[in-house]
């Protein structure tokens, strides 16, 4: 090792380390990184001793502010139940046309609606609530068992074929596989109803079928859907002369239906949510079912 020089080019002593003629220079830390690196060892003792920090056997050093993310929370949390705490009660309260008729309630209810139909019921029914495949349009399309509040509450509450034993049931028979019908009475049947919803229009091509359908029908359809074939909401069948399927109004779709049936499925929400929360679905689902239908109303 020789003795320190002065670099003539950078004018830094070196510190008479060199290595295959490169002479190492003795540059001192920068202050800048010496004044952070103090700053931030401060901060951090400091912070250690205000704030929870080391663990300890069974514990942990609290520090000397006590503060307790915990407690914090559990704060939180009461002082939004006592926030809740009003308008719930109003809510459990108060019959369906009060809450409706009041203004800052039903703007809590589409509030907390949106975010319970958005965590129940969206994965079925479509963020929106026009269905998907398989599972109805509840904001536009008739309620099979009706549409007045009390009636939407109790269908969430039961389910549909459900494991409530009050459940609703509702189930399209399977009248090819289980060979009350053939194939050409079943065509002739789907005929006869997509002529009801103007799918098909009346032509000498398909009038014999639809006539043949119609007889069809009569013997074997109008017990559960009706003599005019728009349902009965007793017994949850579905109108088929408006526009909405549930599975699809194609022809294949109808053979699909009535040649295997159908046992649509609706969990008994009153095992899992509470009335509260039940309650609140059902005014929010009348409140998006007459905006939709003020919007049909108006041509929008």
């Amino acid at each position: 090792m020789a003795v320190g020089e002065r670099d003539p080019i950078t004018g830094h002593m070196t510190t008479g380390h060199e290595w295959n003629g490169i002479k190492e220079l003795h540059t001192p830390v920068p202050k800048p990184v010496w004044f952070f690196l103090i700053v931030f060892t401060v901060f951090g003792v400091v912070w250690t001793l205000f704030m929870p920090s080391w663990p300890y056997g069974t514990g942990y050093f609290k520090g000397w502010l006590g503060i307790d993310q915990k407690q914090t929370v559990a704060k939180q949390l009461e002082e939004g139940r006592a926030d809740r705490a009003a308008w719930t009660a109003r809510i459990e309260k108060e019959d369906f046309a009060a809450i409706k008729a009041d203004t800052d309630l039903m703007g809590v209810v589409r509030e907390t609606g949106h975010a319970l139909f958005g965590d129940n019921c969206a994965a079925c029914h479509g963020t929106g609530g026009k269905g998907n495949m398989g599972y109805p349009n509840i904001v536009a399309a008739p309620m099979l068992w009706g549409d007045a509040p009390e009636t939407i509450a109790e269908t969430i509450t039961v389910g549909i074929n459900g494991a409530d034993p009050n459940t609703r049931v509702s189930e399209m028979l399977a009248f090819g596989r289980n060979q009350m019908l053939d194939r050409p009475a079943i065509q002739q049947v789907i005929t006869y109803v997509r002529s009801l919803s103007g799918l098909e229009e009346r032509s000498e091509a398909n009038a014999a079928a639809i006539d043949a359908g119609q007889e069809i029908f009569a013997a074997n359809c109008v017990s559960c859907h009706g003599d005019d074939a728009k349902g009965k909401m007793d017994m949850g069948a579905p109108n088929l002369t408006d526009h909405f399927w549930i599975y699809g109004s194609s022809r294949d779709a109808i053979y699909q239906t009535v040649f295997h049936g159908r046992q649509g499925h609706m969990p008994s929400w009153g095992l899992r949510l509470s009335p509260l929360d039940i309650k609140i679905l059902a005014l929010y689902l009348t409140d998006l079912r007459e905006q939709q239908h003020a919007a049909v109303g108006n041509g929008t």
